[in-house]
C-alpha cells in the first residue's frame, strides 16, 4: 500500500476501532446463520414446482451452489484487499465516491437490515407462539410481543460485545444445524420413500421453469456477503476470510441438498409440489403429531440465528457511515473494550422496534414492502462485483493477498448473476402493487428519500471528502502492523 494512503485511512490516535476477535469458526456460524433462515423450510416446495423432475430440481440447489462460491470468490479478493468493518458501504465507496455509499448505507439501515430483522422478529414469534403461546394473547398479539422481545434481547446481548454476540451465535447455528440434520435423519430412518413420479406438475402449467425456480434457490443462498462486514475483525484475515467464505458455502450447499433430499423421500415430487408447509408435512410424516411442535421450534430457532447474525454484521454499516459522515458521528463510536459499534447497534435495535410496530399495524403490507425493495439489494449486490474491476484498474499496486482465478471470467459471471436476479425482481415488483401503487415505486421511494437526506448530511462540503479524506474506520492492514 502506497504509504500516504495508509496515513490517509488511519484512525486518530487513541481513538477506538476494530481489532481482529473474531475465530474462523465464529466467521463460519455467522455466515451460516444469516444465509439459512426460514426460506430453506418453504422454497423447495417452489424449486420443486418449477423444476419439473428429481435431477433438474438437485441441479438447481447444487448449481445455486456453484454460484454462490463465484461470488464468494470475489469477495474474497474484496474483503483480503479491503478489509473493513463497513464492508459493502466500503468497497462501494472507494469504487463510486461517497453519494453512492451512502445510499447504499441508507437502503440497507432504513430498509434491508432492519426490515429484515422485523420480518424474522415475526417468524419467530409466530411460530413461537404456536409451540408456546403466551397466555391470555391472540396470536397476532403474541407474536409482535415475541418479536419486540426478541430483538430487545439479542440487541443487549450484542452490545455486551463481540464475543457475546459470536459465541451466542455459535451456540444457536449449532442447534439450527442440528436441527436441519434431524430432519435429513429423520427422513432416512422413519419413513418409507414416497411413490416415485416422473414430474411435478409445475406450478405455471406450462412445462418447467428453470429461471424462476433458479431465482428462489437464490434467495435461498441469500446472505453469504455479510462476511464483508467482519473482514477487519477476522484473525489472520488475509487467509481465514477465503476459508470462512469457502467453508460456509460448502456447508450451507451440503445441508441444502440434504434437506431437499429428505422432503423429496418422504413426499416425492408431486408432494413437494403441492404442500404448503413443507416441513411441517414431513416431520408429521415421519414423528407423527409432534412432529409439527418439532418444526415449529426449529424455523423459530432458525429465525433467531438470522436475526443474532444480522444484527452483528448490520451495525456495522450504520458505524461506518457515522465514521465517514460528521453529522452522522456519534454511530461512529466504537466500543473498544467491547468490541462493538455501540451506538449503531442501539439505533439499530431501536428502528427494527419501530419497524415491528409498523408491520403489526399494517399486516401483510409491510412484509410485502420489505420484499419489495429487493431490486435495490441486487442493484447495489452488482456494483459491488463491478467495483472488482473499477479498483483493480483504479488501485493496480495494491496488494491484494488472493485474487479471484480465471480473472475476468469468474467476476463477469458473478455480476451477470447478479444482473439476471435485478432484472428478474424489477419484473416481478413492476408486476405488483401495494396500496393501489405500482410495487416498483417503494425502491424508488427509498432511495429518492436518501438523496433528499444528502443535502443535509453534506452542509458545505463537497462530496469529493468527508471531514476525513476517508473514513477514519481503519483497514485492518493498519490496525495490525506498525506504520
Amino acid at each position: 500500500m502506497d504509504p500516504s494512503e495508509a496515513v490517509r485511512i488511519a484512525a486518530p490516535p487513541g481513538e477506538a476501532r476494530p481489532r481482529p476477535t473474531i475465530g474462523l469458526r465464529a466467521a463460519v456460524a455467522l455466515i451460516v446463520g444469516v444465509v439459512i433462515g426460514a426460506g430453506i423450510f418453504k422454497a423447495p416446495a417452489i424449486v420443486a414446482s418449477l423444476s419439473g423432475g428429481a435431477m433438474a430440481m438437485f441441479a438447481l440447489w447444487a448449481l445455486g451452489g456453484l454460484v454462490s462460491f463465484i461470488g464468494a470468490l470475489c469477495y474474497a479478493e474484496l474483503t483480503t484487499a479491503y478489509p473493513h468493518a463497513g464492508g459493502d458501504y466500503h468497497f462501494l465507496r472507494r469504487a463510486y465516491g461517497r453519494t453512492v455509499a451512502f445510499l447504499f448505507g441508507w437502503a440497507r439501515f432504513s430498509v434491508i437490515t432492519t426490515g429484515s430483522i422485523a420480518l424474522l422478529g415475526f417468524v419467530f414469534g409466530d411460530y413461537l407462539q404456536q409451540a408456546l403461546p403466551l397466555p391470555g394473547l391472540n396470536r397476532g398479539a403474541g407474536s409482535t410481543l415475541y418479536a419486540c422481545a426478541v430483538i430487545v434481547v439479542l440487541t443487549l446481548l450484542n452490545l455486551r460485545g463481540i464475543r457475546t454476540g459470536t459465541a451466542t451465535q455459535g451456540w444457536l447455528t449449532l442447534f439450527e444445524v442440528g436441527g436441519l440434520l434431524l430432519i435429513a435423519g429423520a427422513a432416512a430412518l422413519l419413513a418409507d420413500p414416497a411413490p416415485a413420479t416422473a414430474t411435478a406438475s409445475p406450478a405455471n402449467g406450462a412445462g418447467a421453469s428453470y429461471g424462476m425456480a433458479m431465482v428462489f434457490v437464490l434467495l435461498t443462498y441469500g446472505g453469504w456477503n455479510e462476511a464483508a462486514y467482519i473482514s477487519a475483525e477476522v484473525r489472520d484475515g488475509r487467509r481465514c476470510m477465503v476459508k470462512a467464505l469457502t467453508l460456509s458455502i460448502l456447508v450451507i450447499t451440503c445441508l441444502y441438498l440434504l434437506v431437499t433430499w429428505a422432503c423429496w423421500r418422504v413426499l416425492g415430487m408431486q408432494g413437494m409440489a403441492a404442500s404448503e408447509a413443507l416441513a411441517a408435512d414431513v416431520m408429521r410424516a415421519t414423528l407423527g403429531p409432534a412432529g409439527e411442535t418439532v418444526i415449529a421450534l426449529l424455523v423459530a430457532v432458525s429465525a433467531l440465528t438470522s436475526i443474532n447474525a444480522t444484527m452483528i454484521v448490520g451495525a456495522r454499516t450504520g458505524y461506518a457511515m457515522g465514521c465517514d459522515w460528521p453529522r452522522l458521528r456519534r454511530l461512529g463510536r466504537w466500543d473498544g473494550e467491547r468490541g462493538s459499534p455501540a451506538a449503531a447497534m442501539l439505533v439499530q435495535g431501536a428502528a427494527a422496534l419501530v419497524l415491528v410496530g409498523v408491520g403489526s399495524a399494517v399486516g401483510s403490507g409491510f412484509k410485502a414492502m420489505v420484499e419489495f425493495t429487493a431490486p435495490v439489494f441486487w442493484l447495489f449486490f452488482l456494483l459491488a462485483g463491478v467495483s472488482l474491476f473499477v479498483l483493480r484498474r483504479r488501485e493496480p499496486d495494491l496488494p491484494r493477498p488472493f485474487k479471484v482465478p480465471l480473472f475476468p471470467l469468474v467476476p463477469l459471471l458473478f455480476c451477470a448473476t447478479c444482473a439476471w436476479m435485478l432484472w428478474s425482481s424489477l419484473s416481478y415488483v413492476f408486476s405488483q402493487s401495494l396500496g393501489g401503487l405500482n410495487a416498483a415505486w417503494i425502491g424508488v421511494a427509498v432511495l429518492a428519500l436518501g438523496l433528499l437526506l444528502l443535502p443535509l448530511l453534506r452542509g458545505r462540503q463537497a462530496d469529493t471528502g468527508p471531514a476525513h479524506p476517508d473514513p477514519p474506520c481503519p483497514s485492518k492492514e493498519n490496525v495490525d502492523e506498525p506504520p
